[in-house]
């Protein structure tokens, strides 16, 4: 039952989310939380090791939930699940776009998908924001250095312009620092 869900569920977010992985995100979030397949710290930390790792997010997430769900055979039915869609509308819309791309219905289709993209990955940012207790009524020295590692983080991207890797490791580094 459980590879049945998880492939079910992974073949349709594959069809149905658009706009990337990060995206999908609050997607795989409800998934996961609707199957029980994990907690939501382990969730969080799965997407941070997804986010990291090699390739698109989207795949390495549906992958380690699968493996925590069901193991091996869980995380590669998940991964087939979740790209299996993206070859198939990839090639049949390669076939199709080539002919119908100047149609300026379909360019404004696309272009009114731009904003629903922004809106998910901000939504997704929020959503971990609260699951890590970034947003928070109470003012304490953890929620205040995560706070400041966050506004750090951001302006060494945004202005400083420094490698998210970089940035990835520092800010490991300051939680070694702070939190162990």
């Amino acid at each position: 039952m459980v590879l049945w869900e998880l492939f079910h569920t992974f073949f349709i977010m594959g069809f149905v989310s658009f706009g990337g992985g990060y995206a999908m995100i609050p997607i795989i979030e409800t998934a996961v939380t609707k199957y029980n397949w994990m907690s939501a710290e382990q969730l969080t930390n799965m997407i941070a090791i997804a986010g990291m790792s090699p390739g698109p997010i989207a795949a390495n997430c549906a992958i380690l939930v699968g493996y925590t769900a069901a193991g091996i055979t869980g995380a590669i039915l998940s991964a087939v699940a979740i790209l299996l869609p993206s070859i198939i509308l990839v090639i049949t819309v390669a076939a199709f776009f080539i002919k119908i791309h100047h149609n300026p219905v379909v360019a404004a289709i696309f272009y009114g998908l731009k904003p629903l993209v922004t809106s998910l990955i901000i939504y997704a940012a929020i959503s971990f924001a609260r699951t890590n207790n970034l947003v928070v009524l109470t003012i304490s020295f953890r929620s205040i250095s995560l706070l400041l590692i966050f506004a750090l983080s951001l302006f060494a991207l945004l202005k400083l312009h420094w490698n998210p890797i970089y940035v990835i490791l520092l800010s490991g580094l300051v939680g070694v620092t702070l939190y162990s």
